[in-house]
C-alpha cells in the first residue's frame, strides 16, 4: 500500500505550498478537507487561502514567519470555510518550510510541506478536566500573536494610534469584541479611549471616583487583575455597577492593570461575547498584552508631551517678518531638522530701525538641540534690542558676540556634578537695508555670503567683509560692505543648512542651488519654496515642511527684491567692488566676482583673458599708487552679442604708461596684455583720479558696442 493511501485511510491529506510561485498542490485527501473537488491538483494560492477563515489565516500566517525564522514546524488549527464564510470543519496542519535552492530562486522563496487532518473543534474559553488541553498549535498562534502585537503597538507613535492597534488585535482563540483603556486623575477614574462602542456609551463611565464598586476602579486601587468569566460573575460580585455593563450583552470580561515603571497608571478592560473560562494560558496572553499596552500608552504619552512643549516653544520662538518695506518685497522660510524639536538654533529676523530703515537678520547658533533653541532664542531678542537702539551693523553684531560669549560662560559655571556643556557659537550675517537706495550695510559673524540674483537671473555669490563667529572671543571687530541692489535685483541670505545638506559642501551645494536661483519667478514665495523643495522636498507650510525625519541640518532662508525691474532683456548686470590698500587679497574676490558675472559667456578664453586683464589692473593700483581700488563690472547687451565693461577707479592723478618690459622683468605688462587681450581698452581721467578700463565683446569679431 501506498504513503498516499495510508494517509487517506487516516483522513489524512498531503498540501506542497510554494509561496514564490504562489501555488499550492494538494493530494485527494487535503482537498476534500479544504472543500475542493476530492481529487488531486494544483491551485492558486488565493483560492485555497479563500478556503481559511479570515482570523486564522493572519493567525497561521504568524505562525508560518515564526517556523521559517527558527526553521522549525508550523502547527496551528484552521478553520475550514465554505463559499458563504460558513466553518464546515477545523483542521490541524503540521508543515515544515523548506528553502528553496534553485538558481533562478529569491533568497527568502521557501516551499511548505504539510499534512492537514480533521479535528473537533474546542468550545473556546473551557477549562474544565473534560476539555481538550491546549496544544502546540494554540501556543504557537499564541507566540506569533504576541511578536506582531509587540511590533505593532512599539511602533505606535500617539495614544490614538496605540487604541486603534489595541483594537485591532485578534487573539487566538478568543478575540474580544471590545476594549476600554481607563486612566486616573487625582481620585477619579477616566476613560482614555475605547473601542467596539457607540458614541456615548463611554459617558457613565467618563469621570468616576476610584473607590466605586467597579472593576476598573478596583484594579487602579490595587494592581491587581479581574477575571468575570460569566454575567452571574459580575453580577455577584459587582452588583452596583452591573447594570451599566449588562446593556453590552457581552458573556466574560477581564481588567487588567496597566503598569509602567512600576506604577499603575490605568486599567485595560477586554469584553467577550462568548464565554472564555481565562485558562492560565489566556490569562498569561492577556497579561502580556497589557504589559505592552501600558508601555506603549507611557511612551505615546511622553511624546506627545514632547510635541506640545516643542510646538509651544514653536509657537513662541517662531521667525516672524515684519511690516511691508516700500519698494522691495521679502520671503522667508524656517524648516527645522529632525529628532523631535519643531524649532532649533536657525532663525531669521525682520526688524524696524530708529532711522527709519529695515535690518535683516539671519543666523545660526551651534546645534541642533534644546540648549541651542534657547540660547537663539535669546540672542534673536539680544539683537533685536541692540539694532532698536540705533546701532550701525558692526556694532550690534560686536555686542551681540559679548552677549553670547557671557551666556556660554554661565553655562559652564553652573555647579553640578555633571561635567559643564561646551561654549556654543554662532554665525550671524546683520545687513541695514535703506529701501530708497536700495542699498545693504552688510557685517557677517562667519555666516555663509549672500547671492546677488540680476535682473536677467544671473546669480553670482557676493563675498563681503566677515568676522569670526559670535561667542568666540568677547572682542571682535565686524566690518561692514556696501551691496547695492538695482532694480530688479534679488539678494538672498540663507543658513549653511540649505547649501550642506546631502554630504555637499559650499561650492557643490552652491552648484546645486544656482540653477533653481536662476529660474525666472515673479512671486518670491515660489523661490523661497523652489530653494527648500531643491533640498528636501516639498514642503506644506511656509516655516514647518513633513520632512523632519529626512533633515540633517535646520534651514533658514530670507530672500529680498528691489521692485520695479526693467525688461530682462534691457537689464544689465553690475557689480561694484572696493579693494583696499590694506587687503590685497581681496584681488582674488575680483576675479571670482568677474568669472561668475561671466559664468554662461559663449567663449571660455575671453573668460580667461578678463579675469588676467582684472587681476593686472587692480594689482597695478595697489603697487603704483597709495589709494584703494574701485571696480566695476557691467555686461550689457543681448545674448551672444554682449559688451562687459570692467573699470578699476582710484584716487590717484598719475596715469599709466605702456612699456616694454625685458624677458626678466617683474612688472610693465599689464597695457600690454589689454591691448593684446581687450577688444577695446583705455584710460580716462577724473575730477578726482582716474579709471583704467577694458571692454570684450561676445560676438566673433571684436568691435564696438
Amino acid at each position: 500500500m501506498r504513503t498516499e493511501e495510508v494517509l487517506a485511510a487516516i483522513a489524512t491529506g498531503l498540501w506542497r505550498w510554494d509561496n514564490a510561485a504562489g501555488t499550492v498542490t494538494l493530494d485527494a485527501e487535503a482537498a476534500r478537507l479544504l472543500g475542493l473537488p476530492p481529487e488531486p491538483g494544483s491551485y492558486r494560492e488565493s483560492a485555497v487561502r479563500s478556503r481559511f477563515h479570515p482570523v486564522d489565516w493572519n493567525e497561521i500566517y504568524g505562525v508560518v514567519n515564526l517556523a521559517v525564522a527558527e526553521g522549525s514546524l508550523a502547527e496551528a488549527r484552521l478553520r475550514i470555510v465554505d463559499e458563504r464564510g460558513q466553518v464546515l470543519r477545523t483542521v490541524r496542519s503540521r508543515s515544515k518550510p523548506v528553502f528553496r535552492t534553485d538558481e533562478d530562486a529569491d533568497s527568502e522563496a521557501y516551499v511548505l510541506y504539510g499534512t492537514l487532518q480533521e479535528v473537533a473543534e474546542p468550545q473556546p474559553g473551557a477549562t474544565d478536566a473534560a476539555h481538550t488541553p491546549i496544544t502546540g498549535d494554540w501556543r504557537r498562534s499564541r507566540e506569533a500573536f504576541l511578536l506582531d502585537a509587540g511590533r505593532a503597538l512599539a511602533e505606535a507613535r500617539s495614544t490614538a494610534e496605540v487604541l486603534r492597534v489595541a483594537g485591532s488585535l485578534s487573539m487566538p482563540g478568543f478575540s474580544p469584541d471590545g476594549l476600554a483603556v481607563f486612566g486616573s486623575a487625582g481620585e477619579r477614574l477616566t476613560i482614555i479611549g475605547h473601542h467596539g462602542h457607540s458614541m456615548g456609551d463611554e459617558e457613565p463611565f467618563t469621570d468616576m471616583p476610584l473607590d466605586t464598586d467597579y472593576p476598573a476602579a478596583e484594579v487602579v486601587r490595587t494592581g491587581r487583575a479581574i477575571y468575570l468569566p460569566s454575567p452571574e460573575e459580575y453580577r455577584r460580585r459587582y452588583p452596583a455597577t452591573w447594570p451599566l455593563a449588562r446593556r453590552f450583552g457581552r458573556q466574560s470580561w477581564a481588567f487588567l492593570p496597566l503598569v509602567s515603571s512600576g506604577r499603575t497608571m490605568g486599567a485595560w478592560m477586554a469584553g467577550f461575547q462568548h464565554p472564555v473560562g481565562f485558562s492560565p494560558d489566556e490569562r498569561a496572553v492577556l497579561s502580556t498584552v497589557a504589559r505592552m499596552l501600558a508601555q506603549a500608552l507611557a511612551r505615546a504619552g511622553v511624546a506627545e508631551t514632547e510635541r506640545e512643549l516643542s510646538l509651544g516653544l514653536q509657537r513662541s520662538m517662531m521667525p516672524t517678518l515684519g511690516p511691508e518695506i516700500p519698494g522691495m518685497t521679502v520671503a522667508a522660510r524656517y524648516v527645522p531638522t529632525g529628532g523631535g524639536l519643531q524649532v532649533g538654533g536657525d532663525w531669521y529676523d525682520m526688524i524696524p530701525l530708529p532711522n527709519g530703515r529695515i535690518a535683516l537678520v539671519i543666523g545660526d547658533v551651534q546645534g541642533h538641540d534644546v540648549r541651542a533653541a534657547g540660547l537663539m532664542g535669546q540672542l534673536r531678542i539680544a539683537l533685536r534690542a541692540y539694532a532698536s537702539e540705533g546701532h550701525r551693523p558692526d556694532a550690534v553684531l560686536a555686542r551681540a558676540s559679548r552677549f553670547l560669549s557671557g551666556l556660554t560662560d554661565a553655562y559652564e559655571s553652573v555647579e553640578g556634578d555633571a561635567e559643564p556643556p561646551a561654549p556654543r557659537f554662532a554665525t550671524c550675517l546683520y545687513a541695514e537695508v535703506d529701501p530708497e537706495a536700495g542699498t545693504l550695510d552688510i557685517a557677517r559673524a562667519g555666516h555663509p555670503d549672500p547671492v546677488v540674483i540680476s535682473a536677467d537671473g544671473t546669480a553670482v555669490i557676493r563675498q563681503t567683509a566677515g568676522g569670526l563667529p559670535l561667542g568666540i572671543e568677547t572682542d571682535t571687530d565686524y566690518p561692514t560692505t556696501r551691496v547695492v541692489l538695482e532694480p530688479g535685483e534679488t539678494i538672498m541670505l540663507c543658513t549653511d543648512g540649505l547649501i550642506e545638506t546631502g554630504g555637499h559642501d559650499m561650492a557643490t551645494g552652491w552648484t546645486r542651488l544656482r540653477p533653481v536661483l536662476e529660474k525666472p519667478v515673479e512671486d518670491l514665495e515660489q523661490l523661497a519654496d523652489a530653494l527648500v523643495q531643491a533640498v528636501h522636498g516639498p514642503t506644506s507650510h511656509y516655516t514647518t515642511g513633513p520632512l523632519a525625519d529626512r533633515r540633517e541640518d535646520d534651514i533658514a532662508v530670507l530672500v529680498l527684491r528691489r521692485e520695479s525691474a526693467p525688461a530682462p532683456e534691457a537689464a544689465p548686470r553690475r557689480s561694484v567692488l572696493t579693494i583696499a590698500q590694506a587687503e590685497p587679497e581681496r584681488i582674488s574676490v575680483g576675479r571670482q566676482l568677474v568669472r561668475e558675472l561671466l559664468h554662461d559667456w559663449s567663449d571660455p578664453e575671453q573668460v580667461d583673458s578678463a579675469v588676467l586683464m582684472v587681476s593686472e589692473m587692480a594689482t597695478n593700483v595697489l603697487v603704483h599708487t597709495d589709494g584703494d581700488a574701485l571696480m566695476v563690472a557691467e555686461i550689457s547687451g543681448g545674448q551672444g552679442e554682449r559688451r562687459l565693461r570692467v573699470e578699476v577707479a582710484d584716487a590717484s592723478d598719475e596715469l599709466p604708461h605702456k612699456r616694454r618690459p625685458g624677458e626678466m622683468a617683474s612688472s610693465g605688462r599689464g597695457l600690454v596684455l589689454m591691448e593684446m587681450l581687450a577688444d577695446a581698452w583705455g584710460v580716462d581721467p577724473r575730477g578726482e583720479g582716474k579709471s583704467i578700463w577694458f571692454e570684450l565683446y561676445e560676438s566673433d569679431e571684436p568691435g564696438a558696442s
